[in-house]
């Protein structure tokens, strides 16, 4: 394994990360925030030197990227891009902890949207800009981001790209996997567009348009607002929110066949119908619930909020327009069912995804009939194509990996002197495993993470690196061969 080419483009990932900051900074100067202006300018520049560092250490051999420096590449980009995003934190004074910092940068760039900000409105709009972005660049992916900026990186692309698009497999839509992901990013930015003008035709500002445009196409869930979406009582943005956030916990691969081929349909896609049918079914169950529990005085709220609530996190968003705190058991319980399930393969929305519960469960009912047929030759189908047995394999150790991630979590969190419920643990556990957000009770849609003690912190930034790289890259670092010639 070669070391200094990782470290030449973790440099240079680096310096992409320093030229982010610049938006925030532009930010700052609009709404006169000279102070936090400065900080950003001087996070832009301590970000920008340690990459160049790190490039000039990589220097002077040609990059050679394989399977062993791309899981490096990868986790070590997620890990810098958490630690030189919690600077800007620090700076401003939004936060004082470094561990706050490094968590509040974790979930924005992992796209998980807990916080443990206890006044998001006093953190003024150049720092809360910049938590929206780090969802943003988050949730296609800085390291996607990076193969469509840098063509240099040659063969190493591939193996980049396919340990960071989330899902059972990385299917590439053009031959080459630069252009791939320059076609993904694409239609990423059109679709910020869409979203951003169409909230402005709803009402909202383009500041508050374009954050929550952040938080909806990466599935992030940061608001600039404590209410979340509660905050706009307005029918019409909901419904726009609920539409997008539906969009980007879909197949991207879909969207650029629908765009590519004319009279494509994106319900040929088996996944994408019962990703579908997941949200109307919970959604229909959790409406009936909340009217025959009289939660909602009038009628038509129930719907609406009932599929606002699951099509967030379905699409493991974490967008609120209600405390569903309050809401009956049954719909609670659904709720959290949702968040293991998660969005489509090669979407922005994190969780197990739907292809691998269904690719999982399929395999399950395929070993219960070899029990009785031993002799039997079996194949896993899936939308009346043969399941690789490869990807199957992948599939139960992925399930067990993340489960196991899950309930490790679950445990260490309810250890402690002043340790939460076993509720709060639990979904706080899936909640930053899963990249969605809020929880039940202590860490609820009306709460935040500011209570945990800094090892339970550092636990659930752990969780959400796991979720966001999908276990394996991260838990690959702990094989001996993984470290062998």
């Amino acid at each position: 394994m070669s070391v200094r080419p990782v470290l030449a483009v973790l440099g240079r990932l680096t310096l992409v990360l320093a030229a982010a900051e610049l938006f925030p900074l532009a930010c700052c100067l609009i709404y006169g925030e000279r102070r936090a202006a400065v900080a950003f300018a001087v996070a832009a520049l301590a970000t920008g030197a340690a990459g160049g560092v790190m490039v000039g250490f990589g220097r002077g051999e040609r990059a050679q990227i394989y399977r062993r420096e791309g899981v490096l590449i990868v986790v070590g980009g997620w890990v810098l891009a958490s630690a030189f995003g919690a600077v800007p934190y620090l700076l401003t004074g939004a936060l004082h902890g470094p561990v706050d910092a490094l968590f509040e940068a974790a979930s924005g760039f992992t796209t998980t949207g807990a916080t443990v900000l206890t006044d998001i409105e006093a953190a003024g709009r150049g720092v809360l800009f910049w938590r929206g972005f780090t969802q943003w660049l988050g949730g296609m992916g800085i390291i996607v981001l990076f193969v469509a900026l840098l063509p240099e990186l040659g063969p190493g692309a591939r193996f980049l790209y396919k340990l960071e698009v989330p899902g059972p497999t990385a299917e590439a839509l053009q031959p080459r996997i630069r252009d791939t992901a320059t076609v993904l990013w694409q239609i990423y930015l059109g679709l910020t567009v869409a979203e951003t003008a169409l909230l402005m035709l709803g009402g909202l500002g383009l500041y508050d348009a374009l954050t929550h445009t952040f938080g909806t196409l990466s599935t992030g869930g940061f608001s600039p607002r404590s209410a979340s979406l509660a905050a706009y009582d307005s029918p019409f943005v909901h419904l726009v929110v609920i539409a997008f956030m539906i969009i980007a916990g879909g197949n991207f691969s879909l969207y650029y066949g629908l765009r590519k081929r004319r009279g494509w349909n994106l319900l040929r896609d088996p996944e994408f119908r019962l990703y579908l049918a997941i949200i109307a079914g919970a959604t229909l169950v959790v409406t009936w619930d909340l009217l025959r529990a009289g939660i909602y005085a009038a009628a038509w709220r129930a719907p609406l909020a009932a599929l606002f609530q699951v099509a967030s996190l379905m699409t493991t968003t974490g967008f609120t327009t209600v405390d569903f705190e309050t809401w009956p058991h049954l719909s609670r319980i659904l709720l959290v069912a949702l968040m293991f399930i998660g969005g489509c393969a090669g979407s922005t929305a994190g969780s197990i995804k739907v292809m691998r519960v269904v690719v999982g469960l399929k395999a399950a009912f395929r070993e219960a009939r070899l029990t009785f047929s031993p002799n039997t030759v079996a194949a896993v189908f899936v939308g009346g194509k043969a399941v690789p047995e490869s990807v199957v394999r992948s599939v139960s150790g992925f399930f067990i990996l993340y489960l196991a991630s899950w309930g490790v979590g679950t445990i260490l969190l309810t250890v402690g002197r002043d340790a939460p419920g076993l509720i709060t643990s639990g979904t706080a556990a899936i909640a930053t495993l899963a990249n969605v957000g809020p929880g039940l009770e202590a860490v609820g849609p009306n709460y935040n993470y500011a209570f945990f003690p800094v090892r339970d912190k550092l636990l659930m930034v752990l969780l959400m690196w796991l979720g966001r790289l999908e276990v394996y890259s991260i838990a690959a670092l702990f094989a001996l061969r993984f470290w062998r010639r």
